[in-house]
């Protein structure tokens, strides 16, 4: 049970690892945004194998679900500030958001 536990861990690590890099690495807003995700679906591995090995699996579920539907009202609210960054700048470069002043 609880090797399968560091297996499990072995694997969010990697993700949240790759969006991380992607984080660090990129300068596209898509690719900025895809990196987050990354992130998130690694935070909820870890959160779904850590309620297995604990025996509270509804828990972590609910948890999950709650994340996940947090998650997507986030993804919209980004969706669209990129969608509107792109139609000021005809760009996703983040540089350019320098030149955006209020």
């Amino acid at each position: 049970m609880i090797n399968t536990w560091y297996l499990y861990l072995f694997f969010s690590a990697g993700l949240i690892f790759a969006g991380l890099f992607g984080l660090l690495a990129k300068r596209n807003l898509i690719k900025l945004f895809i990196s987050i995700e990354v992130i998130a679906k690694g935070v909820s591995l870890v959160l779904v194998a850590t309620g297995f090995t604990k025996g509270n699996i509804l828990l972590a579920q609910a948890l999950v679900v709650t994340f996940i539907v947090i998650e997507v009202s986030l993804v919209a609210t980004a969706l669209a500030l990129i969608i509107n960054i792109y139609r000021r700048t005809q760009s996703l470069d983040v540089r350019k958001l320098a030149k955006l002043k209020g």
